[in-house]
């Protein structure tokens, strides 16, 4: 179990939420699939509703305030231990700063931003809330990766306001796939170019402990999902929710 206590380390993903047409239909949904349960926000929140694990919040889900939104996705924040000073390195390394840093409530404060390549991403700066408190187990979240046509400016880009290192991978020779290490050396996540990429964007992977139990339950409560496939990693499959948000599950390689 990895259970947290503490708020993560800068450039760390640390917390994810995603906003949908219809809270009652998501909550069934990731229920069924996760065994997660949930916390409803009051309407001044926006029903920020958070997902709870053993009763600790691994992520959260919301209405969507958009009626006119089509495109839903796991969005991914990282923490920072300065939520100003990181926004200001984002753009001026050409990023650009979709919601200024601002304070939410005791909770922490956090700034939304789109970097060079178009993919959007968020910073937390913990108060309160230090973000997802389980992770790296089952029926919660494993790792990010950026996927983007253009790797070269997202490696520049990340390193520039985060310190990461980069490592290519000798694994996956084959692919134009790179580490993001943190300045300790712990691997946060990666950046996979993919020439196919139709936007760049920050994907989720949820770890389980049995991908095809997994998928069984996702078509059950409404997903779509493609075939399960084997990696080097572990056994992987694509879901999409019931509103369209795509995301991964999968069952790590054990030795």
């Amino acid at each position: 179990m990895s259970e947290l206590t503490t708020a993560q380390p800068t450039g760390t993903p640390t917390w994810i939420d995603l906003g949908i047409p219809d809270l009652d239909r998501a909550m069934k949904f990731y229920g069924a699939l996760f065994g997660w349960e949930f916390n409803v926000g009051p309407e001044e929140t926006g029903r920020y509703t958070t997902c709870l694990l053993r009763g600790k919040p691994v992520a959260a889900i919301m209405p969507n305030p958009d009626p006119e939104a089509t495109d839903f996705w796991w969005n991914l924040y990282f923490a920072t231990d300065d939520c100003d000073t990181t926004a200001a390195k984002a753009e001026g390394a050409g990023g650009a700063i979709l919601a200024a840093p601002m304070d939410v409530m005791d909770q922490g404060r956090m700034a939304i931003i789109r970097d060079t390549t178009g993919a959007q991403f968020g910073l937390w700066q913990a108060g309160a809330h230090i973000g997802s408190q389980i992770v790296n187990e089952p029926n919660a979240l494993l790792r990010n990766d950026l996927v983007t046509a253009e790797p070269v400016p997202a490696r520049d880009f990340y390193t520039a306001i985060f310190g990461y290192t980069l490592d290519a991978n000798p694994d996956m020779s084959d692919v134009d796939f790179t580490f993001l290490r943190r300045p300790d050396g712990h691997e946060i996540g990666g950046i996979f170019g993919d020439p196919t990429a139709r936007k760049s964007r920050w994907t989720t992977l949820f770890q389980v402990e049995d991908t095809d139990a997994a998928v069984r339950r996702a078509v059950d409560a409404g997903g779509t999902v493609a075939e399960p496939f084997d990696m080097i990693y572990g056994r992987l499959a694509d879901i999409t929710d019931p509103f369209g948000a795509e995301f991964q599950v999968g069952s790590p390689t054990t030795s």
